[in-house]
């Protein structure tokens, strides 16, 4: 299932075309790092004031539906 993202654009004039929130120059990348590093979606937003949750959870399901389209594999680390 392919979505429609609301929040997220991708402007080769912004950010050299990397995943940013519209009106924003903040990368979803940079967010999605954020979250992953163990902050909650409150300290984000208390960072960036111009984001919303909504906007955080839309990365998220970006990144998912991203993943969801890859077809390579992930290599299992050595035992």
């Amino acid at each position: 299932m392919e979505r429609k993202f609301k929040w997220i654009e991708i402007n080769p004039d912004v950010c050299h075309g990397k995943p940013v929130f519209k009106g924003t120059r903040v990368l979803v990348a940079d967010v999605l790092e954020m979250i992953a590093s163990g902050m909650s979606i409150e300290d984000i937003l208390e960072e960036y004031p111009q984001l919303s949750k909504e906007m955080i959870l839309e990365a998220i399901a970006l990144a998912a539906e991203l993943l969801r389209r890859e077809r390579r594999v992930i290599p299992i680390s050595a035992r």
